[in-house]
């Protein structure tokens, strides 16, 4: 009678090793990136689904999401930030094959973010030392 519960997903996105992952990736992110990555997300989600092709601004298509949604949800991370929500939310009622999809390409929006984000410490940190040597 006893539920093995370490096979149970808590998340939706559990199911998945590399949405899973992804998610959890983004969730560590600054709100910056989240933000950015949630703008891409919304992107792809709309190229693949004709549903929202009649939308012309991301803002319009926030909206609509926003619509169709449990205004109720709001202890979850991504539910701070109204297009990190939005784009979750339109996340989780895609097709499987399309989560999938999305999950690769969350994965390599965050990692460019992190490089650039430290391309441009490294930078300063050259720019610092050649002003420091120019004294």
């Amino acid at each position: 009678m006893s539920e093995n519960y370490e096979n149970k997903q808590r998340r939706w996105y559990d199911k998945d090793p590399i949405l899973s992952r992804s998610m959890r990736t983004l969730e560590a992110s600054d709100d910056e990136t989240q933000i950015k990555v949630a703008l891409n997300l919304i992107k792809i989600i709309v190229e693949h689904n004709l549903a929202f092709s009649e939308y012309t601004d991301v803002n319009e298509i926030i909206d609509a999401v926003e619509e169709g949604m449990d205004t109720r949800a709001n202890s979850r991370w991504y539910d701070i930030d109204r297009t990190v929500r939005a784009a979750i939310n339109m996340l989780q009622n895609s097709p499987a094959s399309t989560q999938k999809m999305l999950a690769k390409e969350m994965a390599k929006i965050v990692i460019d973010k992190i490089k650039e984000d430290k391309d441009i410490e490294e930078l300063k940190k050259e720019l610092e030392q050649d002003d420091t040597s120019n004294d």
